[in-house]
């Protein structure tokens, strides 16, 4: 019970009243995982039109989370499929990746599941005023007709506390080409064969969003780390070759704050190895077809 602690909270007006962005960071740096608590009012959030004025508390996990130049970070829901409060599922079966940021700045992008045919194009879509729920401010929308709808807002909710569980350990890590930098190959082929888990920290995994972006600042296209755990691993023992494959992941244009825009963002899997030749499976989520890619990254891994 008591793995998790709260290292930053933030009030309705996103001001720090405990702990420090830096905290976080530090956190998230080590490869920590990530839980937010937030709270809100049924009829300000959930039905405008309810007289239900119950306060309801929320804890989501945030499986991917990205430092940037060291003093930013964000995490990803992947995992999670909208919900229509309190009766079950959202109208349509979509992934909700939602994005939150060190300071309360959230995002979403909703690749739809179902197959429908979708009318619209991608680009810059109307930003809504939702004079209905005055707590929630939309400052940019993208490709709402398409099968990939996102945007970027604030939701002022009650409170934001952000929890870490920093019990992983950096066992090794090696650059792109797989030359040793700290620790031992040794150290983590023995931790998964004691059934230890398994996670990455992949630096530059969002290099290619921003190639072609002369607005993205050249520090974060290096130095940006995106942390992933791993389910499915492999150890070639005369080869001395570790491989794994991650978690379903988020990959959006480094940025500060991190942000969803039409083009700038997929998801997928990846396949790391232990030489730093890696393989991304990423969908393109306005068709849903997927195009695999042959990557070299440097990794750090960490066991628990």
């Amino acid at each position: 019970m008591g793995a998790w602690k709260s290292v930053l909270e933030l009030n309705s007006n996103r001001e720090i009243t405990l702990g420090s962005e830096k905290n976080l960071c530090d956190a998230i740096g080590r490869g920590a995982d990530l839980r937010i608590y937030t709270e809100f009012r049924h009829n300000e959030h959930i039905d405008p039109t309810s007289d239900n004025n119950d306060l309801i508390s929320e804890v989501s996990e945030f499986p991917e989370t990205c430092l940037l130049d060291k003093k930013w970070s964000a995490g990803f829901m992947t995992l999670r499929q909208p919900v229509s409060l309190p009766d079950g599922f959202g109208s349509r079966p979509s992934m909700s990746l939602f994005l939150y940021n060190q300071d309360g700045r959230q995002a979403i992008a909703r690749p739809f599941l179902d197959g429908l045919q979708s009318s619209g194009l991608p680009g810059s879509s109307p930003v809504e005023a939702y004079e209905d729920m005055p707590k929630y401010h939309e400052f940019s929308s993208w490709d709402k007709d398409t099968n990939a709808p996102s945007s970027n807002f604030i939701y002022d909710f009650g409170k934001f506390r952000f929890f870490v569980r920093d019990d992983w350990r950096a066992v090794y890590s090696h650059d792109k080409n797989g030359q040793p930098l700290e620790g031992s190959l040794a150290e983590l082929i023995e931790a998964f064969h004691d059934g230890c888990e398994i996670k990455a920290g992949i630096t530059g995994l969002f290099t290619d969003l921003a190639e072609k972006d002369s607005d993205i600042p050249n520090s974060l296209i290096p130095n940006h780390e995106v942390f992933i755990q791993t389910g499915w691993g492999y150890y070639y023992h005369d080869a001395k070759l570790f491989i794994a494959e991650t978690h379903p992941l988020v990959k959006v244009k480094p940025a500060i704050p991190l942000l969803y825009e039409s083009g700038g963002w997929n998801f997928g899997w990846v396949v790391l190895r232990t030489d730093g030749a890696c393989v991304e499976r990423i969908s393109n989520p306005y068709t849903m077809q997927f195009t695999d890619t042959k990557k070299k990254y440097g990794i750090r891994w960490f066991v628990k």
